[in-house]
């Protein structure tokens, strides 16, 4: 059995050794369990939406942002972890180098998201070179006009994708991560969707410090604002047992300034039990060599299914790395408006085809938590 490798992106070696004074003091909080109210199709079971509550109030979003000063955002980028986080009970035991078969998190055969960042040929340790770690500033392909197939070329035609996708800042198990996502239609006008593992450690622990950044740019810049998170949604099968097939987060935020992200940037539409095997255009801020966070990149082509049948998730073509997790893949889309409809988001690779990334299904389910997450 081959195995799979997280995009989730870690933070350097200085925020695990500098302990609580990078780690938000955030409570701990309880998580509710609701009943899924839609029937299973085409083999998809029964799946209760799991929820947390993170910043609520006024003084809660104010610490997180606080949190997120400059430098820690700067350093929350993918570094060698090998051995560093040995935390139990979700994705992050598996940076010590344990386990065997597919790698938790991003396969969910064991329970928790960072688990493939042992290095297994993967998106989330970057190469070692003499004197540090690899970064190389320029992704490998820049157009200015968007092309039907490509795995990695940096977006440069801006559109509302530019603004409806973001970076996410996270904090797990006391290290610094980042992810991608990006802002649907909804009936709240606060939710984005992302990849289960950047909101969740599978079965592990919910993330403290979530703050999305729509339109992030180069040097950290932050035009649209940065909004943090109320209330984090999971499917039960991601939160039981980490099931691939399930590695989907959505995600109410609080206000900016008094404006929903929606009002803000504005936002892509949302759809269920598509046609599969369409042509998808996904996009994210990969972290990891050769890229390196401060750009928007996106990959084209047709998506096809999980040729190992471990999921019920489709393949692109793209080179994407680490820091990618999360961000949408749009169906439909039109490279002069850069609107389309969202239908799934960057969850995984298997570490012996780094070439094709894997996104899951939206199904009913993923409806399901949907509705759950505009309504909250």
């Amino acid at each position: 059995m081959t195995l799979s490798t997280p995009l989730l992106a870690a933070a350097p070696l200085l925020a695990g050794l500098m302990g609580p004074a990078l780690v938000g003091a955030t409570p701990v909080q309880q998580q509710t369990i609701r009943p899924a109210v839609s029937p299973a199709v085409r083999g998809e079971p029964r799946s209760e939406v799991v929820e947390h509550e993170a910043a609520r109030t006024g003084a809660d979003q104010r610490r997180v942002l606080d949190y997120w000063t400059p430098q820690r955002m700067a350093q929350a980028l993918p570094i060698d972890l090998l051995g560093i986080v040995t935390k139990g009970g979700g994705l992050l035991p598996g940076l010590t180098g344990r386990g065997g078969g597919l790698a938790p998190g991003l396969t969910g055969r064991g329970g928790g998201l960072a688990s493939g960042l042992t290095g297994r040929t993967g998106l989330g340790a970057a190469p070692e070179v003499a004197g540090g770690t690899a970064r190389i500033a320029t992704p490998r392909h820049q157009s200015a006009r968007p092309a039907g197939s490509t795995a990695g070329t940096r977006w440069a035609t801006d559109g509302a994708v530019a603004r409806t996708t973001g970076r996410v800042f996270l904090t797990l198990g006391g290290v610094d991560f980042v992810c991608s996502a990006g802002t649907v239609r909804s009936a709240n006008r606060d939710v984005v969707v992302t990849a289960g593992h950047c909101v969740k450690d599978g079965t592990g622990e919910w993330a403290d410090n979530w703050t999305f950044v729509p339109g992030y740019g180069e040097g950290g810049e932050q035009p649209y604002g940065s909004f943090t998170a109320r209330r984090m949604f999971v499917a039960g099968p991601w939160s039981r047992s980490a099931d691939d097939s399930y590695d989907i987060g959505m995600v109410a935020l609080g206000t900016s300034s008094g404006r929903h992200v929606q009002d803000a940037v504005g936002a892509q539409e949302i759809a269920f039990n598509a046609a599969r095997g369409a042509q998808t255009y996904s996009f994210g801020y990969p972290a990891d060599p050769p890229y390196d966070g401060e750009h928007l990149v996106y990959c084209a082509g047709h998506v096809r299914d999980d040729p190992y049948g471990q999921t019920r998730d489709q393949g692109l073509g793209c080179d994407m790395t680490a820091g990618s997790s999360g961000g949408p893949w749009l169906s439909a889309f039109d490279p002069a408006t850069g609107k389309g409809t969202m239908t799934s988001v960057s969850s995984f690779k298997y570490s012996d085809d780094q070439r094709t990334m894997y996104g899951p299904y939206f199904g009913d389910s993923t409806r399901t938590l949907f509705t759950t997450a505009e309504h909250a």
